[in-house]
């Protein structure tokens, strides 16, 4: 009798089964698209030039036969990407970079959302005689990075941007819905605090609860929010995740680390990649609880006593080798069931790690600068990539052996690490930190004439808050918006 190989090995057994009918094409297709032998033989099996600019977002309609790209250049464009083809490009009618486009399911590939650096959230809906109308949707303050498509759904989905705001959209209706703005939680209190907006980078839904949505943005915390939780006067949500999650070493105050990527597995774990660091996999017996800061408190306390910590037992899977810096990098799963992880990395190679254990198995040069994208296909061994380049990278296994890992890897993950750390040593002069310094200066400057020292000062229009930071009437001076602001001009490239 035929003995079941282990996971990610295969053999001519598994493909003689399935020959003589002992296994289904579809089981079949799911358990071989994760095997190790298959990812190994990853290979480029096209180039696709058609934008005039950076790529910064690639995706595969729901049946994976089309290809859709964004980029700065402002077009959107339809791939056949089997055939190395172009199906249809339209100018988008947004007026900076593409960041993302989607094709909306069960839409017979006709309407495809995007979103961009104006700020706005736009549809574009292809007619039968291939001529495209383009509607805005709605506007951020300030860039718009992510929508997340409720799954199964062919009309509902959101939007987040740098403003911290999420929105709701029904193509059904004619507006958008508010349904809240993300602030940073108070040192003291655990709670959000009014004042200090997270700038959103992404948003994700949950596949199995559909009431869930994840976003990541300017501080160290993946937030997971319910839609169901909503404010006393019920139109809009309250602005309190019910579970949160960051790795422990960056818990509390005091850290630049910001996340520009999350991902959900199958298995519903969390993938989390964070802007000079690593990226981490969480599971929910990882979460914080809806208050981190106060979870952190009583989690020292009971260490202190002997106790387990929160996280003192299951830590994160970790994965590293890359470097996120120069702009705000995507992750993702890669397989059939999610057996794998891929990065992108400022070395322009593109990193494939075991999900379990973290073992890199792959890493293949995708642009000659900066990789950012990472689009699986939906159901075959096929992935897409994009970066600074204008081209558009597919890769498929049809490599002839198993390729090893570069010679050079060592040295490659080495200099990754090298510049990350260096990078975390030094200390970015930011507008908001000198003046965070000058006030701290001025809060300790002996008061002569009373033979004290100030407390509490009025400096440029701001206060001293308990925590000791400055806080704007509005908002903290590195969270505001004006109409055109499109940010650092550092991140061109959003994934």
């Amino acid at each position: 009798m035929y003995r079941r190989l282990e996971p990610y090995r295969f053999g001519l057994g598994e493909h003689w089964r399935r020959q003589i009918g002992d296994v289904s094409p579809t089981a079949f297709t799911r358990r071989i698209g994760g095997c190790e032998d298959l990812v190994r033989r990853l290979v480029k099996y096209a180039e696709l030039d058609g934008h005039s600019g950076c790529v910064n977002t690639v995706s595969f309609n729901p049946t994976g036969e089309l290809l859709v790209s964004g980029s700065d250049d402002q077009d959107i464009i339809v791939w056949n990407w089997a055939n190395k083809t172009q199906v249809l490009s339209y100018i988008s009618g947004h007026e900076n970079n593409v960041f993302q486009a989607r094709v909306m399911p069960y839409c017979d590939d006709r309407i495809i959302v995007s979103c961009a650096a104006d700020g706005q959230v736009r549809s574009a809906t292809i007619l039968e005689n291939g001529m495209v109308v383009t509607k805005k949707l709605a506007k951020h303050r300030g860039r718009a990075h992510k929508m997340a498509i409720e799954p199964g759904s062919s009309r509902i989905f959101y939007s987040c941007g740098e403003d911290g705001v999420v929105q709701h959209f029904d193509l059904r209706e004619e507006k958008a819905t508010k349904l809240l703005t993300c602030h940073q939680f108070g040192k003291n209190s655990g709670k959000p605090s009014r004042s200090r907006v997270v700038r959103l980078n992404v948003i994700v839904t949950h596949p199995i609860n559909l009431n869930y949505f994840t976003v990541g943005g300017s501080d160290q915390y993946a937030r997971v929010y319910d839609i169901r939780r909503l404010t006393a006067n019920g139109s809009e949500m309250e602005d309190q995740p019910v579970e949160t999650y960051a790795p422990k070493h960056l818990l509390g105050p005091g850290h630049d680390e910001h996340i520009t990527c999350v991902a959900y597995s199958h298995q519903e774990e969390l993938l989390v990649s964070y802007n000079d660091e690593l990226i981490y996999l969480f599971d929910k017996s990882m979460s914080l609880g809806s208050s981190p800061h106060k979870n952190v408190e009583e989690n020292e306390k009971e260490g202190d006593g002997g106790e387990a910590s929160n996280q003192g037992n299951t830590q994160p899977q970790v994965y590293e080798g890359h470097r996120n810096h120069q702009t705000v990098k995507g992750v993702n799963f890669f397989g059939p069931n999610t057996e794998y992880v891929v990065s992108g990395s400022d070395c322009g190679r593109i990193f494939i790690w075991k999900k379990k254990g973290g073992k890199l198995v792959a890493l293949m040069k995708g642009d000659d600068t900066v990789v950012n994208c990472l689009e699986p296909h939906p159901y075959a061994t096929i992935l897409a990539t994009s970066g600074i380049e204008d081209t558009i990278k597919i890769w498929s296994p049809e490599s002839e052996r198993i390729l090893d890992l570069p010679h050079d890897t060592d040295r490659i993950m080495r200099i990754n690490k090298r510049r990350r750390e260096s990078q975390a040593n030094n200390i970015q002069l930011t507008p908001g930190l000198v003046r965070r310094l000058l006030l701290s200066r001025h809060l300790h400057m002996p008061n002569y004439n009373e033979g004290g020292t100030n407390t509490q000062v009025s400096f440029e229009g701001g206060y001293a808050d308990d925590d000791g930071g400055v806080v704007d009437s509005d908002f903290d001076e590195d969270d505001s918006f004006e109409e055109g602001d499109i940010g650092n001009p550092r991140e061109c490239i959003i994934s």
